[in-house]
Parts: C-alpha cells; sequence; structure tokens
C-alpha cells in the first residue's frame, strides 16, 4: 500500500485578541474572587463560603491559564503547523495574534525566500577536466506540512539536495568546448546550463514543500593544479583566431589591390600583371599586412623581369 502524501490543510483557529481580552478579565475576576475570600476568613467569615470561593477561583484561574496557553503570534510571512497529539491539524498563515486548541503543538515554519551559496567543489566536468564550481540556490516553503513531515530537516535537506545538483551539473557539461561552437558548455552558455539544476533541485524538493525561485552558478574556474595549462591553451587559440582572421583579411586585400591595378580608373592606367607578377605582388603585399613586426622595403631599381 502506497503512502499516503501529505499536504498542506487550513488548520482551525481563531482571533486572539477577544480570547485575550477574555482570559484577562475572568483572570482578573478570580484573583480578585481569590483576595475577597481570604478576606473573609480572616475576618471571621463563613469557612465553608471562604474556602468554597478560594477553590472556586483557583480553578477559574488554572482555567484562564490553560486557554491562554493556546494563544500564538503569526509574522507575516510565517505560518504555524498544529498538531494535535502527532496528528496533523492543518497550517495558519494567519498573521496577528491567533488563538487554538491549548493542546496543540504550534511549530513555527519560516515562508521568507531564503537563499545560500553552496560550496566550492573540485568535479571532473564531461571531458575529465577538474574545475572548481559553486551555485547560488533561491528557494521557499510553499507547502508547510511537507516541509515539517515529509523530510526530517527542510532546510539541510535543500543544502544537501543543491550541492548534489551542482556536480551533477559540473560531470555533464565540459567547461569550454575550445573551436566547437555546436556544444554546450559551462562557460559558454550560462542561462541554459542554469536552467538543468533548477529543473533538476526542484524535483528533489517537491518532497520538502519547497519551490526552487533561482539556482544559477556563481563560481566556475579550472582546479588550481591544470588552471595554467588551460591558461595557456586558451592563450594558444586566442592567437590562432587572431592570426587566421588577419590572414582572411589580408587576403581580400591583396585580391581587391590585384583588381584595381589591372582594372585601373581609365584604360591609360591599368596595369596589366602576368601570373608571375601576381604571385610576387601578393606575397610581398601579404607579408606587409600579415607580418608581426614592422616590414623592411626593399627597392628594386631595375625592371620587375630584373
Amino acid at each position: 500500500m502506497a503512502a499516503e502524501v501529505l499536504a498542506e490543510r487550513a488548520a482551525r483557529s481563531r482571533g486572539g485578541i477577544p480570547i485575550l481580552v477574555g482570559v484577562l478579565v475572568v483572570g482578573v475576576a478570580s484573583v480578585a474572587g481569590i483576595v475577597l475570600s481570604v478576606r473573609s476568613l480572616v475576618l471571621g467569615g463563613s469557612v465553608a463560603v471562604g474556602v468554597s470561593g478560594i477553590v472556586a477561583g483557583v480553578l477559574v484561574l488554572l482555567a484562564t491559564v490553560f486557554v491562554g496557553v493556546g494563544l500564538y503570534t503569526i509574522q507575516p510571512n510565517q505560518a504555524r503547523v498544529l498538531t494535535l497529539f502527532g496528528d496533523y491539524r492543518g497550517s495558519d498563515r494567519t498573521p496577528g495574534l491567533r488563538w487554538a486548541n491549548p493542546l496543540m503543538m504550534k511549530e513555527k515554519v519560516s515562508l521568507r525566500v531564503r537563499d545560500f551559496t553552496t560550496e566550492a567543489s573540485k568535479v571532473n566536468d564531461a571531458n575529465g577536466n577538474p574545475i572548481m564550481i559553486a551555485a547560488v540556490v533561491v528557494w521557499q516553503v510553499t507547502d508547510t506540512a511537507r516541509a515539517v513531515f515529509g523530510v526530517d530537516d527542510f532546510v539541510d535537506y535543500v543544502r544537501i539536495q543543491s550541492e548534489s545538483a551542482v556536480r551533477q551539473l559540473a560531470r555533464s557539461y565540459p567547461y569550454d568546448a575550445w573551436d566547437d561552437t555546436q556544444v554546450t558548455t559551462l562557460i559558454g552558455d550560462p542561462i541554459d546550463v542554469n536552467r538543468d539544476p533548477l529543473t533538476e533541485l526542484q524535483e528533489r524538493a517537491d518532497d520538502a514543500g519547497v519551490t526552487v525561485l533561482e539556482a544559477r552558478i556563481t563560481d566556475l574556474s579550472y582546479a588550481s593544479e591544470v588552471a595554467e595549462a588551460m591558461l595557456r591553451r586558451q592563450q594558444a587559440s586566442a592567437i590562432v583566431a587572431a592570426r587566421a582572421k588577419i590572414v582572411e583579411g589580408a587576403v581580400l586585400m591583396v585580391r581587391e589591390a590585384v583588381a584595381q591595378l589591372e582594372e585601373g580608373t581609365t584604360d591609360v592606367d591599368a596595369i596589366p600583371l602576368d601570373a608571375d607578377r601576381k604571385a610576387t605582388f601578393a606575397s610581398n603585399l601579404m607579408t606587409v599586412i600579415a607580418s608581426d613586426t614592422p616590414t623592411s622595403p626593399v627597392v628594386n631599381v631595375g625592371t620587375l623581369s630584373r
């Protein structure tokens, strides 16, 4: 037989101010009755009447105290979980002074939004590279019954499950894909990546009556033992990408220069070039444009053929 899933329901309670006023009035009256009964005995009045008055006053005072025990307060964004001899009797979310059966236990549960940052953990990413990762989790209790009875300690439960979800996230994606732009990575696709721990953590948090409002990575880096090597790799990739961009631009510039020389502005100033001269011109111009250091020009005092 499957276990019954406990869900929050409204508790039966009353406003506490009228009861507080009644408790104070009856309490004062009972104390006054006890004082008058004692005075009557001291002044030689009827013993039976005096003792009866004292007993009645004490009983009324005890009953007043018992009723007063049922008073409790609820702040905004707070709830009380009511149980009677271990039986869940509902949750009260109405702020202010409230009253319920004095025999009920009234456990306080905060409904405020909470957040915490997971500890930075060393985990291997999808490529096996050790990385350091941490995340911030924003959450809120939405079902007080599950929060109190669904798990042993819902605050500790959310923290542990968050740590587990962050580790699982790190193992699911590579830190960086370098030249492969089609692969989702931890460093390059934060929006897509942060969606996974939010979904996974919410599935686990349902048992504790908690709604996860946000889960996002706040700290992400290579572990110290590989950080230097990965930095050199990143620098090398950046240099290669930059050189490729320079060469691509230089090729376009050379093509345009050759085309403009051969076309000219008119037929008179057009400079026709054969294949050898085009190759020489392109080689020289590519050297000037793509070189890392300033080039030193060489002046040819003869003809292009010599």
